[in-house]
C-alpha cells in the first residue's frame, strides 16, 4: 500500500499515457508501454513490499525513450556512455515532471528521480531495487530474443554479458532467479548456469 494512494494512481496513468504515444510495437502494444506493465508486474512477484518511490521508479525507468534515439550521439563506445547517460537524465526528469502533475512534493519526486537517474546503485536502495528489477525482467522476457538477434556473439561473449547483468543483481535477486519464481529463456539455461558457477 502506498503512503497517497491518489498521488500513485494518477502518477502511474500518466507514465502510461507517456509510454502509450510509443510508436514501436511490441506484441501488438505500445513498446515501452509493455515493458513498463512486465516491470510493475516484476516488482510485484520479486518484492511485493517496495517502497513507493522504487514502485514509480520502475513504472517510469524507460519512460518516452524512443525520443532519445541511439543514433543521436556517435557510434562509438563514448557516445554510447553519452547516450545513456542522456536517456537516464531525460528520462528522470521526464517523471519528474509527470509525478508534480500528479501532486508529489519534491522530496518524493527526488527520490524517484534518483532511482530513474540510475544514481546511487549498491548505495542507495531504490536505484538498486530498480536494478534488480530491470535485470530479472531483461532476463525473463528480453534475454532470448536479445540472443537471437545477435548471432555473430560467440560464448565467450555471452559469459561476459550474462554475469555483467548477475553483477548488478543484488544477492536477493540473484536468489529469487534462481528460485524457480522466475521464468528462464530455455535455451539459454546452460549458458546462465555456467556463466555464474
Amino acid at each position: 500500500m502506498t503512503e497517497n494512494q491518489e498521488c500513485f494512481t494518477q502518477a502511474l496513468a500518466l507514465f502510461d499515457a507517456a509510454n502509450a504515444q510509443d510508436p514501436n510495437q511490441d506484441e501488438g502494444q505500445p513498446k515501452e508501454l509493455l515493458y513498463a506493465k512486465r516491470m510493475s508486474d516484476m516488482i510485484a512477484r520479486f518484492a511485493p513490499e517496495a517502497s513507493e518511490a522504487a514502485q514509480l521508479a520502475v513504472r517510469a525507468q524507460h519512460i518516452q525513450r524512443w525520443k532519445v534515439p541511439r543514433n543521436t550521439y556517435p557510434m562509438t563506445k563514448e557516445g554510447y556512455h553519452a547516450w545513456r547517460t542522456g536517456l537516464y537524465t531525460f528520462q528522470a526528469d521526464t517523471a519528474g515532471d509527470l509525478m508534480r502533475q500528479a501532486g508529489y512534493d519534491e522530496a518524493m519526486i527526488e527520490r524517484v528521480k534518483k532511482a530513474v537517474g540510475k544514481r546511487g546503485i549498491k548505495s542507495n536502495p531504490d536505484t538498486q531495487m530498480l536494478e534488480d528489477v530491470a535485470s530479472l525482467v531483461f532476463i525473463e522476457h528480453y534475454m532470448l530474443a536479445f540472443a537471437q538477434s545477435k548471432p555473430e556473439y560467440d560464448e565467450a561473449k555471452w559469459l561476459e554479458i550474462i554475469r555483467k547483468t548477475w553483477k548488478k543483481m543484488s544477492k536477493n535477486a540473484q536468489a529469487f532467479a534462481l528460485s524457480g519464481k522466475l521464468k528462464l529463456p530455455e535455451p539459454l539455461v546452460p549458458l546462465i548456469t555456467k556463466a555464474i558457477s
